[in-house]
């Protein structure tokens, strides 16, 4: 279990001040015992030199008198005095009877005195039983041998001093290691109140709570670190802001993208799909991220791009179409990403960027050019065709033949006729959609846009026996528009329902205002058109059945014609069908 950081620094402060206080009693008692040592010493080397000054009187049978006296004279200091023979025996001493006391020739300071003429120790005493000091001086009378004067001192005062100053001192350290624990306890108590706030305010920092913390003493290091961690705060804060807003950026505009786009990991994993790839594909964008390709897309082209990039790490492009009923074609570009692991993973890592490009239009536009020039040529070469054949016959005799010849001729001339028409709606939509088509916009009603276009059409529809109705109400409010444009597109749409209605069929024309818009509509129970054909039927020279449109002498370019003038409105032109049962066509033009 770890111990706080108050518990911390509060045993650790005080460990180290009792310590220094074990280290001060310590050196406190060697340095007061070695002062007593040596202020001994000092007296006893005194009382040495006195004694040489008056040297006691020595007799061959050691024990006389005059040495008691002099021991005794000598003892009057205080100090322990002892005589010692060369041979160890002890002569005199001013404390025991010297015949009980043991030889002391073993005496470190009687062999030291003996060796060098002083001698030194400290040691206990086993005669006395105590500690003492002791200094041995070598002294030889002339005529005699040299013998040993030993002067000692207890140590009990030492000891009694020694012990009295440490129970001072004790207390005194006692006093202050309660004084400076409690001082290290509330100061340990402060630091680790301040280092917790530190902790908590990191704590805060990490969960996204950037407001700065309260800088207690601005002085100290830790007031410091308060500030650094504030101003660290705040730059986490603005870069932060700074990446989410990039990023918020970056996703909105992914997001918006009309392309397709999507992120493949190194692990093959998804990472990320827009809308607009979601949309194409048919899948969920929340529900792509973390799954395989595979599971997402279902378009081989695509996947086989995707391993290729991993693979080898190349701009792959191709080419899909989705879709069946309106099938839309994308250019998909599968491009590599370098990892984002640093500079050595980087040429080894990457993932893939897809993006999916609508092309259906420029490919549409590409697919219209080509049909364009194709049945341009088609549509010239036939009548061409049969006008030069019948013209040739002509010249190679027939025109000698009374029975064929006016035949031949009507057959020239109508060939004749639909290459002008051909050209006049080549001519006119030309000019229409290079912009030069002039508009005299006023109000025109929905009646006078029907009447005079039913009048031409009831003819056609009386000869087919089809039944032509008119639903027009009176208070239908007028339109902005050219009448006559927009009689040419009604005209377009009746003459294509009388042509593919069989007989006994029904067409109505019918009108009505719908949201700001005068909306007409030709119904018929004609053939109909395929729900695929739906799109491209207002392309130039589009026909669904082409074999009858020619034999009812169509050009293939009325409903591009009709579509343009219409979008010149600002309008718009579409179609309803069903096979067999019949189309409706609808325009519409803003009211007036």
């Amino acid at each position: 279990m770890r111990l706080r950081l108050f518990w911390q620094l509060s045993l650790t402060s005080f460990a180290l001040l009792l310590a220094v206080l074990l280290a001060g009693d310590l050196y406190t008692a060697r340095l007061l015992r070695s002062d007593y040592l040596r202020a001994g010493f000092e007296r006893l080397e005194a009382l040495a030199r006195m004694a040489e000054s008056r040297p006691p009187q020595l007799s061959a049978a050691g024990d006389s008198p005059e040495l008691h006296a002099w021991v005794s004279w000598m003892a009057a200091s205080g100090a322990r005095i002892t005589i010692i023979a060369a041979d160890g025996r002890v002569l005199a001493d001013s404390a025991e009877d010297p015949r009980r006391m043991e030889n002391h020739a073993g005496r470190p300071e009687i062999r030291e005195a003996f060796a060098s003429g002083e001698g030194r120790a400290v040691r206990h005493s086993a005669t006395i039983n105590r500690n003492l000091v002791y200094f041995a001086v070598r002294h030889q009378a002339a005529g005699q041998p040299p013998v040993v004067l030993r002067f000692a001192l207890p140590l009990q005062n030492l000891d009694e001093a020694l012990a009295h100053l440490r129970t001072r001192l004790w207390a005194a350290s006692l006093v202050i290691l309660l004084v400076a624990g409690g001082v290290s306890l509330l100061i340990s108590r402060s630091l680790a109140a301040r280092v917790k706030r530190l902790e908590a305010f990191s704590r805060r920092v990490a969960e996204g709570d950037f407001r700065p913390m309260a800088v207690d003493r601005p002085g100290d290091e830790l007031g410091e670190l308060t500030r650094a961690l504030n101003e660290t705060a705040a730059h986490l804060d603005d870069t932060i802001r700074s990446l989410t807003d990039e990023r918020n950026r970056s996703a909105a505009i992914l997001r918006s993208m009309v392309e397709g786009v999507a992120v493949i990991s190194a692990e093959e994993r998804m990472v990320f799909c827009n809308t607009a790839f979601s949309q194409v594909l048919g899948v969920d964008a929340s529900s792509c991220a973390g799954r395989r390709p595979v599971e997402v897309i279902r378009q081989p082209e695509l996947l086989d791009a995707i391993g290729r990039v991993l693979r080898a790490g190349q701009t792959v492009q191709t080419e899909v179409t989705v879709g069946t009923v309106r099938p839309r074609t994308f250019g998909a570009t599968a491009a590599p990403i370098a990892g984002l692991e640093g500079e050595a993973e980087r040429s080894r890592r990457a993932g893939v960027v897809l993006v999916l490009h609508d092309i259906s239009e420029l490919r549409r536009l590409e697919r219209v050019r080509r049909d364009f020039v194709a049945n341009v040529s088609h549509e010239f070469k036939t009548p061409l065709t049969a006008i030069q054949g019948f013209a040739e016959t002509l010249l190679a005799g027939a025109l000698n033949d009374l029975e064929n010849r006016q035949h031949f001729l009507e057959i020239i001339r109508d060939h004749a006729r639909r290459l002008a028409r051909l050209t006049d709606d080549l001519l006119e939509l030309s000019r229409i959609e290079a912009g030069k088509m002039e508009l005299e916009l006023r109000a025109v009603s929905a009646a006078e846009i029907i009447a005079p276009c039913i009048e031409t059409a009831r003819l056609k529809a009386t000869a087919k026996q089809l039944s032509l109705d008119v639903d027009c109400p009176v208070d239908l409010p007028a339109a902005r528009g050219d009448a006559g444009q927009l009689k040419q597109v009604l005209q377009n749409l009746l003459d294509n329902a009388v042509q593919y209605t069989l007989p006994g069929g029904r067409i109505i024309v019918r009108a009505r205002a719908d949201a700001g818009n005068l909306v007409i509509t030709v119904l018929d129970t004609g053939i109909g058109v395929p729900q695929a054909e739906q799109e491209r039927i207002f392309e130039r020279f589009y026909r669904v059945d082409a074999a009858r449109s020619r034999d009812v002498g169509g050009t293939g370019l009325g409903l591009a014609i009709a579509k343009h003038i219409v979008e010149a409105h600002g309008g718009r032109i579409w179609v309803e069908s069903a096979v067999g049962k019949g189309s409706d066509f609808h325009f519409r033009v803003p009211l007036l």
